[in-house]
């Protein structure tokens, strides 16, 4: 069999990526610039830069016994990647790479499909099979090297003549539509795993910023001890909640309640870890990134300090740094959680045993429940079947297999869910009211697209997510004799607020007194 030098392999793999596995990034791409006779050039002058840039990125990697396992492996990546661009129209920027690093085995399951199976093996498994077979003729050190060499020169220089030839389209193109590059297979998910991990590595030194110790409980000689229990939701849009006006009763329990609905909350991000660290984190969205979040103590820290039990139950992932120093129970399996089915365990399941513990405990309290949720795409698997009130509904992960409605019912059965989880928390606080001042506060992560636009589940960059991602559901109770001017919160309570108040609050709840906290950031008191 005739063996090829590695210059065939690499601009074979860099052909067939651009050609196959870059349909997403041509869509976006054609959107702006459409195909019409003064585009054509310039769209065909971009195919040909990313080939380019392929060729120089494959020229780097490869050498005598790397080139087909590099090849290979970006086959797969971008074969991967296409798929789930082309499904959900994600973008592998650095925050889905943290989000995607973060996510455990069983969400990861959520994800998997035949359509998915079938897409990697036509679109990376079988060309991969093929380049495996190939002989390669490795032509020694010297001669490979300068055969690459010029194959990186000329590329260069293909891509500098294109970008001078087409100045004027790819001024705009940097310039205004700096979002297309995110869709570029592989190149941005590489070059932003790098460029993550760079950031890991730089900052995985940075000693442990310990805030508010200074922090005391300012309160009454005699007063009743509290009990707040903090709810994280998980993927719950604002308007999708009949709290805030949706046609659907999905808060048919909470209407029942004398619950504070705060319609004007918005995410610190659009995935769970980087909302979850940044709600409780001192800064504020802005300023908040991993480093940071990770390296700083935050409002679970010093509440434990100044004396509060603290709790974390956790049916998601995990806690994303924010319970690594207090107390930590994961509820997601059926070792501690007694409410599982079908492999999917519940959130009530969060419930049980909480009633003993506030009843053997005299201490200020603060048990953070973080759901399961609407953990997305399959939604359908986030209720027991006896919440499936609204129907049909889209019964697979493969969303855009299914219509809007059936999209909207499945996760709409899961809001009813939640409504009713949050309805048991307010039932066991109502408890222990008339003995202590109790509370709760229930607080989204993030929003969720569901096929709006072309774009579903969550996690684009903040600046182009739409609202659906960043407006969030957010709701409060507290018992009749809970110091607080309640009338007043309320006629504040359509007002917009952020995660970025969450940290003050928090403290505000438990009188703690410290320069960190901040007044006019607190929700109870501005």
């Amino acid at each position: 069999m005739r063996k090829y030098t590695p210059i065939f392999f690499i601009t074979s793999a860099a052909l067939f990526i651009v050609l196959f596995l870059n349909i997403s990034f041509f869509e976006h791409v054609l959107k702006i610039y459409p195909l019409e006779i003064s585009n054509i050039s310039f769209l065909l002058s971009l195919a040909l830069v990313l080939y380019a840039l392929l060729v120089i990125l494959f020229s780097l990697l490869s050498f005598k016994y790397t080139t087909k396992p590099i090849l290979i492996f970006a086959l797969i990546l971008s074969a991967s990647i296409q798929y789930f661009m082309q499904s959900y129209n994600i973008v592998m920027d650095k925050t889905m790479i943290e989000n995607t690093i973060q996510t455990d085995m069983k969400e990861s399951f959520d994800l998997l499909s035949l359509k998915l199976f079938l897409s990697l093996f036509f679109l990376a498994i079988i060309p991969s099979f093929i380049l495996y077979k190939i002989p390669l003729h490795y032509r020694g050190f010297k001669a490979e090297l300068w055969s690459k060499f010029k194959l990186i020169m000329i590329h260069l220089a293909l891509i500098g003549v294109l970008l001078f030839s087409f100045s004027k389209f790819y001024t705009s193109f940097f310039r205004e539509y700096k979002t297309l590059r995110l869709y570029t297979n592989p190149i941005a998910s590489i070059y932003n795993t790098v460029a993550y991990t760079y950031e890991q590595y730089k900052d995985r030194n940075i000693p442990m910023k310990i805030i508010g110790e200074d922090a005391k409980i300012n309160s009454p000689t005699e007063k009743k001890r509290k009990i707040v229990i903090m709810v994280v939701g998980e993927a719950a849009r604002a308007d999708h909640f009949s709290l805030n006006g949706y046609e659907k009763e999905t808060n048919p329990l909470l209407k029942k309640e004398d619950i504070i609905n705060f319609s004007n909350m918005y995410s610190c991000g659009t995935t769970t870890a980087v909302s979850v660290p940044c709600m409780f984190s001192v800064y504020d969205r802005d300023e908040y990134n991993t480093q940071k979040g990770y390296n700083t103590h935050n409002a679970l820290d010093i509440l434990s300090r100044v004396g509060v039990q603290v709790l974390w139950r956790d049916n998601n992932s995990n806690s994303k740094g924010v319970a690594v120093r207090l107390k930590y129970e994961h509820y997601k399996t059926p070792a501690l959680n007694t409410i599982c089915e079908k492999g999917e365990c519940r959130d009530e399941g969060m419930l049980v045993g909480l009633d003993d513990l506030l009843n053997n405990t005299k201490k200020d309290t603060l048990i953070v429940l973080h759901q399961m949720g609407n953990h997305g795409p399959a939604y359908y698997l986030r209720y027991p079947e006896k919440f499936k009130q609204f129907s049909p509904v889209c019964k697979t992960n493969q969303l855009e297999e299914c219509s809007k409605e059936e999209i909207s019912n499945a996760y709409d059965n899961a809001i009813l869910y939640t409504d009713y989880f949050l309805s048991k928390v307010i039932a066991l606080l109502k408890q222990h009211s008339q003995a202590s001042d109790t509370a709760m506060v229930y607080m989204a992560d993030h929003g969720e697209s569901l096929g709006e636009n072309g774009f579903y589940l969550h996690g684009l960059p903040y600046f182009m997510a739409p609202d659906h991602q960043k407006h969030v559901g957010a709701l409060m109770w507290f018992s009749k004799t809970f110091p607080l001017d309640k009338n007043s919160l309320i006629k504040r309570s359509n007002n917009k607020y952020t995660h970025d108040n969450l940290f003050s609050t928090l403290l505000g709840i438990f009188n703690v007194d410290t320069d960190v906290y901040e007044t006019e950031m607190d929700i109870l008191r501005n």
